[in-house]
C-alpha cells in the first residue's frame, strides 16, 4: 500500500545550487548531470505510483561527494528505492500444488525489444559496460497495465479458498525465461510451452529475445483448470491482456516449442537450469584509510546553521513529496506532512488495515551512508538504529514485531570495498539484529555503485560508499496514537527532553556539518550498546501508551539543532533551549548525529517520564516551546542563536524552493516560500456549521454504482464511504455496461471515481467520456440515468473531469467548467482547506459555510470557467479558502490555480455534483494527516454522504 520514492544523487552542497548541479564539471557529456536527475527522476517515480494507485509515503534523499585522498567518493549513479507495504490474508500465503496439465498464463503487458539484459546491465559499473546492452536494458513503464493486472489479481484473491490462482510469479530479471522455470520447478513439475503464444508487440524479435526480454508489468500464473473460465472472465472485464502459453507436465523438463520454425529451441531438464550452482567466492582485503579529524576552525555557528539547513539531506523535501499521491486507497493515517501547516517532518508512515478498525501497519527508513567512509560496519548499525528510532513513533507492541528490508549497495571489486561490505553485513545480520531480536527476511542488492569514464585519455571515477538503506515494517496496535514532531502549545506548560543514546560522545564524523565543510572526519557515531536501543524503543512505547508524550522526533541528519527546529516548524512556534547540560562544544552538541530523540512532555509528567527513562542513554531537560515565534538557543547565559522561526524555516526551505523554481512554475514556488515567512498564517483552521447526522443504516440501502474505467484507482475508498453512509455499493466497470451485463436502471446513485482513465492520453477524463459519448448503448443508458428524478450523481477527480465532458447529457449542467493542467505544471497532492458555499447541491445542503480540510491529488484540476460569473457562482459548491475564510487565489492554498478558488460545482437541480478534491478519502478522522482533537471518530466529510442517503428517505 505504501510506495517509496527515495533517491540519492551526487554533488556538493554549494551556495549556488543550480550552477553547481548544472555544471557537472567532473562528468563527460554523455552522463546525466546531477541536477537533471533530481529534476526528472522524482517526477517519473511519483508519476508511476500516481497512475498505478499506490500512496508514496516515505523515502530518503541524500547528496554526497567527497574527495578522499585521491578518490572521489559519492554518488553519480542514483539510488532509487521503489517498494511498498501491504498485508496478506493468511489463507493466501502458500503456493498450491500444481496438478499435471495446470494452465500456465502470462498476464499483462506484451513482450517488447526492451529490458534485454537489464539484469546484466545493472550489475556492471556505469561506463564499463557495452553501450548496446545499456540501451537494450532500458525499461518502459506502463502503470495503467500494472493497474489492470492488479485488479485481476484482486478479484481472484478476494474469492478466498476459491481463488483461481494456484501460484504466481512476477516477471523481472531474465523475463519469462526465469519466471516460468521457477514457478514450475517450485511445484516439482516441468512444463511444455508455446513460444509464439507469449503476447508480443514486436514480431521481429528472435526466439531468444521473446524468451528473455524483461518487459515489465507482466506476471506468470498457474491457474486452476476448474476455475479457468472465471479467471478469463476477470481478465476480459478488466481489459487485461492474457495468454495461456502452456501447461505443467509430470517430468521436470522445460520444453519450449516454436511453431514459426516448427522446432523446440529449448528442451532441457529443469535441474540443469535451476539446480544448485557453485557458491561464489571472492578474495579481498581491507584497505585502511587515514582520515583527518574534523577542522571547524574559522567556522561561525551562524554560518554552520545556514549551510546545514540547505543541505538537501536536511532541508525541506516538499518538492519531492507534493508531486506524489499520498492518500489513494483511503487507508493512510500518517504521511510525511505534519500539523496544520503541513510541514514534511514525519518520522514514519502509518496505514490502516481496513476501513473500520484502528489496527494498521507502520513503515520507516534508516540510512547513514557517509559514515561508511570512516567505519562501514558503524554505518550499517546506524542505518538500523535510525529506522528503529523513526518507527518508534508508531504504537508497536514490541520490537520483535519489527521486520527489516535491507537494500545493500556497494562498488564491488573496488579496493577494500568487498571487505568493508562483508564486515557490514556481518555486523548487521549476524550481530546487531540478533541482539535486538529482529529479522531481515527480505532485501535486494546492487554491487555496481561506481561510475567510470575517460577524460583526456585518463580514467576518471566516482565511487559510492557502502550504502545500506533499511526499511522497517511493523504491525500497529492502534493507529490513532501515532506520535508526530509537531510541538503543542495548547496542552499546558511543557518541557523538551533529549534522550541521548550516544552517551555524550557527540561524534561528528560523516555528519551534515562535516559534509557542508567538505570534510569527512575520523570519528563517527555508532551503536555501542544494542540493548540501550531496545530499552529505548520499549520505553517510548510505554510512555506513548500511557499518554505521556505530546511530540516525538528522532535525532538524525543535522543533529539536535535540526531536530528541534523541525519540531518548531511543525508547531509554528518558537523555542527557548539551553544546551549547557550536554557538556560538549557547541558544534558537537548541536550537530552530532548520534542516535536519540527529543520528546515533548507536560511539566506535571516530567518526573514520571524521567523515571521511566532512567538508565536509558542520558536525558537532558532542554527547555520549552514558546508562542513568540522566536528560536532562542543558549548555553547557560551565552546566547548562541536568536532568530525568527520564519527566517530559519525559509532557509530550511530554500533548496526545495530552488528546485521547484527550476522544475515547476517559478511564481508558484515563490508564493509557497512566502507562506513559510508568515507568522500570522492560520494554516488549516476548520470551521464546522453542522452537527454530524446519525443514519440508521439498517434501513433500505439504495444501490450505488461505484463506477470505474481502466486506470481508475480510487474506487475502494469511494465504495467504503457510500457503504458507511447506508448505501449498497457495487463495483462497476465500464465494460459491465458496454458488454450488457448491467444497466443504469438498476441503480439510484452513480459515483465516478478518481484515477487516470486510459492514462489520460486524451486529456483528463477524455477517454472515459468519449467511451460513453461514442457508444450508443452507454450514451443512452447514462442519459436516461441523469434524466431520472430519483437519482443522484457524484464525480470526484477523474470522475469529475469525465462528467464535466458529459454535461450535455446532464440536466442543468451547461454552466460546468472544464479542468486544465495545474498552474504549477505539476501533480499536486496536498491537504488544503475548502469551504462549502451556498448551492442547490443535495450533498451539501446543511453544510453551507463550513471550512474543512480536504485532500487534493491530481495534475489537471485547474477550473477554467466557460459560463458567466453569476451563473457559475450560483452553482459553485466548494472553493479553496485560507484559514480566515478568505478565498484562496494563490498557491499552495489554491493548489490548482483554479479561477475564483472554485473546485466543485453542482447542477441546477442539485442532483449532480462534481468536485476535484477527494472527500471520500476522509470519512474517518484518522484519515487526515492532521485534524482537531475535539473531532470524534467520523470525519466531517462523511456528512455529505449522509446527506445523499437522506435524499432517499
Amino acid at each position: 500500500k505504501a510506495g517509496l520514492a527515495g533517491f540519492t544523487v551526487s554533488n556538493l552542497n554549494l551556495p549556488n545550487l543550480s550552477r553547481a548541479w548544472e555544471s557537472g564539471s567532473h562528468y563527460p557529456g554523455h552522463l546525466a548531470k546531477a541536477l537533471d536527475i533530481i529534476l526528472e527522476a522524482p517526477v517519473g517515480s511519483a508519476g508511476y505510483c500516481n497512475e498505478f494507485g499506490r500512496p508514496v509515503l516515505s523515502g530518503y534523499f541524500r547528496t554526497f561527494e567527497q574527495l578522499i585522498g585521491t578518490e572521489i567518493r559519492g554518488y553519480h549513479k542514483p539510488i532509487m528505492i521503489a517498494g511498498g507495504m501491504g498485508n496478506i490474508r493468511r489463507d493466501q500465503i502458500e503456493k498450491h500444488e500444481l496438478p499435471v496439465g495446470t494452465p500456465l498464463v502470462v498476464l499483462g503487458g506484451p513482450a517488447m525489444l526492451i529490458g534485454l539484459g537489464g539484469g546484466a546491465a545493472s550489475s556492471v559499473d556505469s561506463g564499463t559496460g557495452d553501450t548496446q546492452l545499456d540501451f537494450a536494458s532500458v525499461q518502459r513503464d506502463n502503470a495503467e497495465m500494472q493497474r489492470r493486472c492488479q485488479e485481476v489479481i484482486n478479484r481472484c484473491w478476494s474469492l478466498g479458498n476459491h481463488n483461481p490462482i494456484l501460484s504466481i510469479h512476477d516477471v523481472g530479471a531474465g523475463g519469462i525465461s526465469n519466471a516460468i522455470p521457477e514457478i514450475v520447478y517450485a511445484a516439482d513439475r516441468g512444463c511444455t510451452l508455446s513460444l509464439r503464444d507469449i503476447p508480443n508487440a514486436d514480431l521481429g524479435m528472435s526466439p531468444m529475445q521473446i524468451w528473455c526480454n524483461e518487459a515489465q508489468e507482466r506476471f506468470v500464473l498457474a491457474v486452476s483448470q476448474e476455475a479457468l473460465s472465471q479467471f478469463i472472465f476477470f481478465c476480459k472485464r478488466e481489459r487485461c491482456p492474457f495468454s495461456i502459453i502452456g501447461e505443467t507436465s509430470g517430468e521436470k523438463r522445460l520444453i519450449v516449442h516454436d511453431r514459426h520454425f516448427d522446432n523446440d529451441p529449448i528442451d532441457l531438464p529443469l535441474d540443469l537450469i535451476l539446480g544448485k550452482p557453485p557458491r561464489m567466492t571472492r578474495t579481498t582485503g581491507k584497505r585502511p584509510v587515514v582520515l583527518a579529524p574534523l577542522d571547524l576552525s574559522g567556522l561561525t555557528l551562524a554560518e554552520a546553521v545556514n549551510r546545514v539547513l540547505t543541505l538537501p539531506a536536511v532541508g525541506d523535501k516538499t518538492f519531492l513529496i507534493t508531486i506524489a499521491d499520498r492518500t489513494v486507497s483511503g487507508l493512510v493515517v500518517r504521511d510525511q506532512m505534519v500539523g496544520p501547516w503541513q510541514v514534511p517532518v514525519a518520522d514514519c508512515c502509518v496505514t490502516m488495515r481496513d476501513y473500520r478498525s484502528n489496527e494498521g501497519e507502520a513503515m520507516a527508513m534508516g540510512e547513514r551512508s557517509p559514515i561508511a567512509l570512516i567505519d562501514a560496519p558503524a554505518s550499517g548499525r546506524m542505518a538500523v538504529g535510525e529506522a528503529i528510532t523513526n518507527i518508534a513513533a508508531a504504537p508497536i507492541k514490541e520490537l520483535s514485531h519489527v521486520a527489516l528490508s535491507a537494500n545493500w549497495m556497494a562498488a564491488a571489486g573496488h579496493p577494500g570495498e568487498d571487505a568493508a561490505l562483508f564486515e557490514t553485513v556481518t555486523a548487521v545480520g549476524m550481530e546487531l539484529c540478533p541482539e535486538l531480536g529482529i529479522a531481515i527476511p527480505v532485501g535486494k542488492d546492487s554491487l555496481s555503485m561506481k561510475t567510470v569514464w575517460q577524460d583526456n585519455n585518463q580514467k576518471q571515477a566516482v565511487t559510492s560508499p557502502i550504502s545500506l538503506i533499511i526499511t522497517a515494517f511493523a504491525p500497529v496496535v492502534d493507529v490513532r496514537y501515532t506520535l508526530t514532531p509537531q510541538l503543542h502549545l495548547d496542552k499546558g506548560p511543557s518541557r523538551l527532553i533529549l534522550v541521548d543514546l550516544g552517551y555524550g560522545q557527540n561524534r561528528l564524523g560523516g555528519s551534515a556539518l562535516a559534509q557542508v565543510t567538505q570534510q569527512t572526519g575520523n570519528n563517527a557515531p555508532n551503536i555501542d550498546d544494542p540493548k540501550q536501543l531496545k530499552y529505548f524503543f520499549d520505553a517510548i512505547q510505554t510512555l506513548n501508551n500511557k499518554g505521556l508524550l505530546l511530540a516525538y522526533h528522532d535525532r538524525s541528519d543535522g543533529g539536535l539543532l535540526v531536530c528541534l527546529l523541525e519540531m518548531a516548524f511543525a508547531g509554528h512556534c518558537g523555542l527557548d533551549i539551553d544546551i549547557s547540560s550536554l557538556d560538549a562544544s557547541h558544534f558537537a552538541a548541536l550537530f552530532s548525529e548520534e542516535l536519540g530523540a527529543v520528546i515533548q512532555v507536560r511539566n506535571n509528567d516530567v518526573e514520571t517520564v524521567l523515571t521511566q527513562l532512567d538508565g536509558i542513554g542520558i536525558c537532558h531537560n532542554l527547555g520549552v516551546p514558546s508562542e513568540n515565534q522566536n528560536i532562542k538557543l543558549r548555553s547557560g547565559s551565552t546566547v548562541l542563536i536568536n532568530q525568527r522561526r520564519s527566517d530559519l524555516q525559509k532557509r530550511w526551505s530554500e533548496t526545495s524552493w530552488k528546485i521547484q523554481s527550476l522544475r515547476d512554475d517559478p511564481e508558484c514556488a515563490n508564493e509557497a516560500l512566502e507562506v513559510t515567512t508568515d507568522d500570522d498564517d492560520l494554516g488549516l483552521k476548520p470551521h464546522l456549521t453542522f452537527n454530524m447526522t446519525t443514519i440508521n443504516t439498517s434501513l433500505s440501502r439504495p444501490k450505488a454504482i461505484i463506477l470505474r474505467e481502466q486506470g481508475i484507482n480510487g474506487h475502494m475508498e469511494m465504495a467504503a464511504a457510500f457503504d458507511l453512509a447506508g448505501f449498497e455499493s457495487q463495483d462497476v466497470h465500464m465494460s459491465d455496461f458496454l458488454d450488457g451485463r448491467l444497466t443504469t436502471s438498476q441503480f439510484q446513485v452513480l459515483a465516478a471515481c478518481g484515477g487516470f482513465s486510459y492514462g489520460d492520453v486524451l486529456g483528463a477524463g477524455g477517454g472515459w467520456a468519449n467511451g460513453i459519448l461514442h457508444n450508443s448503448r452507454a450514451r443512452d443508458q447514462f442519459a436516461d440515468f441523469f434524466n431520472r428524478n430519483d437519482t443522484i450523481t457524484l464525480g470526484v477527480c477523474n470522475g469529475c473531469q469525465m462528467l464535466s465532458q458529459l454535461k450535455g447529457l446532464i440536466p442543468q449542467a451547461d454552466h460546468w467548467p472544464i479542468f486544465l493542467r495545474n498552474r504549477s505544471e505539476q501533480f499536486e497532492a496536498r491537504l488544503v482547506l475548502c469551504e462549502i458555499t451556498k448551492s442547490p447541491s443535495l450533498f451539501f445542503e446543511n453544510m453551507i459555510g463550513s471550512r474543512i480540510p480536504v485532500v487534493v491529488s491530481h495534475g489537471e484540476g485547474r477550473t477554467h470557467l466557460i459560463s458567466s460569473g453569476s451563473e457559475i457562482i450560483n452553482h459553485t459548491c466548494v472553493r479553496f479558502v485560507h484559514g480566515n475564510g478568505r478565498t484562496a487565489t494563490q498557491y499552495p492554498a489554491n493548489p490548482n490555480g483554479s479561477a475564483l478558488g472554485i473546485t466543485g460545482v453542482t447542477s441546477g437541480d442539485g442532483r449532480a455534483t462534481i468536485m476535484m478534491p477527494h472527500p471520500e478519502r476522509l470519512f474517518r478522522t484518522i484519515q487526515y494527516s492532521w485534524f482537531p482533537e475535539n473531532w470524534g471518530e467520523q470525519g466531517p466529510w462523511l456528512q455529505m454522504f449522509y446527506n445523499a442517503r437522506a435524499a432517499f428517505d
